[in-house]
């Protein structure tokens, strides 16, 4: 779905942003079955449409960022001062995030930006 100069690096970036994720949901995974429980093998809302422009996609993305960093916010104002180790998890996925919604910030910028 990407076409242009820059397509070889953004497919790069994207295919790396998806292996992160699947980083994530085992990391999440892990905290999960140390409290003894069992992780749900269901498969979460896929987010995706076609879009015509590249813009299109980096906007989608960042609302899918941003969703995600809410997500980890209810987790720590759920676990802080209460599980360490899940309040330590929540915290770097919160980092990791907003480091994400930074960079593509930087990629949606025109030259001349500030």
């Amino acid at each position: 779905m990407v076409f242009g100069h820059a397509r070889i690096p953004i497919i790069s970036w994207m295919r790396d942003q998806a292996s992160e994720s699947l980083m994530h949901a085992a990391l999440a995974g892990e905290e999960v079955t140390s409290l003894g429980k069992t992780v749900s093998l269901g498969i979460g809302e896929l987010v995706g449409t076609h879009h015509p422009a590249l813009d299109e996609m980096m906007q989608e993305m960042l609302i899918h960022e941003r969703k995600g960093i809410q997500l980890y916010e209810t987790l720590l104002g759920l676990v802080e001062g209460r599980n360490v180790s899940l309040e330590e998890y929540a915290r770097q996925m919160i980092r990791n995030e907003n480091l994400h919604v930074a960079e593509i910030d930087k990629m949606l910028r025109r030259r001349g930006d500030a």
